[in-house]
């Protein structure tokens, strides 16, 4: 695999000095048209073997293109508040949007990387978290972005040069450390370990370039001039260069058996029970969020359900138990302008909560395989893939002591209606209804074939759906609360 970077190539002065003005200006032009079109964003990985210049490439990038639009993360060691969230937490938050190009010096790969060097995992943990990453790559990809990783390579012999010539420039000796010889010491394993990471996640979407790191000049040639090619194709493709991949047609029931249609919706409570057991379980909530243990944890709380359903009222029981400092309030509404540049899943991991708190999402991620599949605000192909990323996402949560609750709160079509017309009729609540919600009753039907897909490919064990009654809107306040007490008590 990296035979070919192991050669000594070498570019000369005098075709540096004639090969670097038309690629800087053919780079400009290319940076500028992706910023106009705005169709896609750019992710450039530079990671290799210490000493093969990677601090340098990112800096010769950044003088190539227009730096006002280029975004550059160095993520090092992560910091208390990103160890309170799943790993990959960071990386989704520095992605760049559409028309932009965002350079990750140090990536997603670095942590696991290090982590098997060093002892911290096994065989298997390490191909688990290539495995998460080659998923990651291939929801950027299929979100429409460019994916270029470049690993900077040197043999044993080329870094021992190198780490020297460093040493001895007094400009450049700040750069070698002790922990570059140190490294230097276990070349074989690193090596052997990059070629495994390297076979694992090179694939169509997302493939390595490796580049000989020796010779500065053909370095950052041979990095500037792939990502120049790479910009163009994409950039004078026709739209859609890439069929999208056939999903396969959702099987229907062969009856007319649906699981919300097996609901018993009659289920009530009584008002002086439900005044009794409201007191008690929040009370209850509350207690447990006070728990030195709790401080350990997180709850994500999603709740999801026919318009008029009652998700409101349900929400703010829970928050009546709640300290305020430790929860937020999510609402979801349609993407603004900035999310509909990056992957839908974005502004949702943007808001995942530190340890110790609560985020209560009012809707959530789920409208990808709700309103955008149902309202074709996206094609099959998208929403199918995205019941696998949601599990993966939410898999990430619960790995990092996230408590994930979700909620659907059901009621049939005849409630449904009474509660619109009561809205209408009723001035402070007339806010309430829209004429979105009408043109959703509109599509009950699709809606609920929906939602019974849903709930099939995303109740896992991790993070079941509890289906709520909410004919009765104390009946189901009751159960959230309940459901959610039990769920915190069963990890504490």
């Amino acid at each position: 695999m990296f035979e070919s970077a192991e050669l000594d190539h070498a570019v000369d002065k005098k075709t540096w000095k004639a090969r670097v003005p038309p690629l800087r200006e053919a780079l400009l032009d290319a940076q500028y048209d992706l910023l106009e079109a705005r169709g896609f964003p750019v992710v450039i990985l530079i990671s290799g073997v210490d000493g093969a210049g990677k601090g340098e490439t990112v800096n010769i990038l950044n003088e190539w293109l227009d730096p006002r639009h280029v975004e550059t993360n160095a993520p090092g060691d992560a910091s208390d508040e990103e160890r309170e969230r799943p790993p990959m937490w960071r990386f989704w938050r520095s992605l760049p949007p559409r028309g932009k190009i965002g350079i990750f010096f140090g990536s997603w790969y670095s942590g696991a990387i290090s982590d098997h060097m060093e002892g911290r995992s096994k065989q298997a943990k390490l191909d688990q978290a290539l495995e998460r990453i080659r998923r990651f790559e291939r929801m950027l990809a299929d979100e429409g972005a460019l994916v270029l990783k470049f690993w900077l390579h040197l043999s044993r012999d080329q870094q021992e040069r190198r780490l020297k010539a460093l040493e001895k420039n007094p400009r450049t000796r700040w750069r070698v450390t002790a922990r570059d010889w140190k490294n230097f010491k276990i070349y074989e394993r690193f090596h052997d370990l990059a070629t495994h990471v390297l076979r694992a996640t090179s694939t169509a979407e997302a493939p390595w370039t490796v580049v000989s790191g020796v010779d500065p000049r053909y370095r950052s040639l041979t990095v500037g001039n792939a990502i120049l090619s790479a910009l163009r194709v994409r950039l004078d493709t026709p739209e859609n260069p890439h069929p999208p991949r056939t999903a396969l047609p959702v099987s229907p029931a062969t009856d007319a058996v649906m699981l919300l249609r097996s609901l018993n919706l009659s289920r009530t409570i009584t008002k002086k029970r439900y005044e009794e057991e409201l007191e008690e379980l929040q009370g209850r909530l509350s207690l447990l969020t006070r728990e030195p243990r709790f401080r350990k944890r997180a709850v994500v709380a999603v709740f999801e359900g026919s318009d008029a359903a009652g998700k409101g009222g349900a929400i703010r029981r829970v928050t009546q138990a709640l300290d305020a400092k430790i929860y937020r309030v999510v609402p979801i509404a349609a993407p603004t302008e900035d999310e509909l540049t990056q992957p839908y899943l974005w502004r949702f991991w943007r808001t995942i909560p530190r340890l110790g708190r609560f985020a209560i999402f009012d809707r959530s991620w789920y409208g990808r395989v709700l309103v955008e599949r149902v309202e074709g605000f996206c094609s099959r192909g998208d929403w199918m893939r995205a019941y696998s990323e949601i599990n993966d996402f939410e898999e990430q949560l619960v790995e990092s002591r996230i408590v994930v609750a979700k909620f659907w709160l059901a009621i049939s079509p005849e409630e449904q209606l009474r509660r619109f017309r009561e809205r209408e009729e009723t001035g402070f609540k007339r806010f309430k209804i829209t004429e979105d919600d009408w043109r959703n009753r509109e599509k009950w039907g699709e809606y609920e074939t929906a939602v019974c897909d849903m709930i099939d490919r995303t109740s896992t064990e991790i993070a079941p759906w509890t289906l709520v009654e909410a004919e009765n809107k104390q009946y189901a306040r009751i159960k959230v609360l309940r459901t959610l007490c039990e769920r915190i008590e069963a990890v504490l």
